[in-house]
């Protein structure tokens, strides 16, 4: 009789699954579907209950000072909280060597947002790497001491310089680039979430072109233009970059963000 009962059960599940009784939105209790993912298992991430805290680490252009730090935390809801330990002039080398990094992990964050390459480029004296070997390295020291206090880390390739071509003033000619392509290298390697900053900044720019760029460019003491790094309006405008980049790499954080930025006049980028 039992047999008889089992045998009954499978042949109904059967036909359910044949006639569509199962919708393909069906998911089995504790999953959570990703409507924008390719066709594959229930994806299960979760966020922890307590607030989520985001340290940030890097060069000026990231900083709250002239980089893209001050946008990040204007899209951020109250579930989120963001330190920014970037300073600028530091190199991946540089902030590892000043005791940077051990600072920023005893902060104790959940995600760890980390971008250098722009003092890792050559001429830049003590501070200089090489992109296909020290600069691995040390950004592989970077993501194995995250992990190790159990928090996740994600790479952020350089934001894009606004090097503008001389024949074309509407493309730009980086020389970040071997930077940008040795992070989402490793980041496949080491399994590692990664925002291509680099290259929505290029895009975004070239879009715009190079009179328009110059709306979110700071003046330099010389009254020329710097087309490094950002002001207040450019600081939002390249923190919503990151946080496109992040939610598609990450979804599991998307309820970290708004859609839309809150101006804090207290948190916006100095000039």
């Amino acid at each position: 009789m039992k047999c008889k009962m089992i045998t009954g059960l499978v042949l109904t599940v059967c036909i359910f699954n044949l006639t569509g009784f199962i919708t393909p939105g069906f998911l089995w209790a504790g999953t959570v579907q990703d409507t924008n993912a390719a066709a594959g298992p229930p994806v299960t991430a979760k966020l922890p209950d307590h607030k989520i805290r985001f340290v940030l680490m890097g060069d000026s252009t990231v900083s709250d000072r002239q980089g893209w730090g001050p946008g990040f935390k204007s899209f951020l809801t109250d579930r989120a909280e963001c330190i920014n330990t970037a300073v600028g002039g530091r190199s991946s080398k540089s902030f590892i060597s000043e005791g940077r990094l051990t600072k920023a992990l005893a902060i104790k964050g959940d995600y760890y947002l980390i971008q250098f390459g722009h003092n890792d480029e050559p001429n830049k004296g003590e501070r200089t790497t090489d992109p296909n070997t020290t600069y691995r390295e040390y950004m592989t020291q970077y993501i194995n001491e995250v992990r190790a206090i159990g928090a996740k880390p994600i790479l952020v390739t350089s934001m894009v310089r606004r090097q503008w071509d001389k024949s074309d003033p509407n493309k730009i000619n980086s020389t970040l680039t071997p930077y940008a392509e040795a992070v989402k290298s490793l980041a496949k390697e080491k399994n590692v979430p990664v925002v291509d900053l680099y290259t929505s900044s290029k895009q975004l720019c070239e879009k715009l072109g190079k009179e328009k760029c110059l709306e979110f460019s700071p003046m330099k003491e010389n009254n020329q233009y710097d087309n490094t790094h950002l002001n207040a309006k450019g600081s939002v405008m390249f923190a919503r970059l990151v946080v496109e980049g992040l939610t598609r790499a990450a979804p599991e954080l998307k309820p970290l963000f708004r859609s839309e930025p809150v101006a804090d006049t207290n948190e916006a980028a100095k000039p």
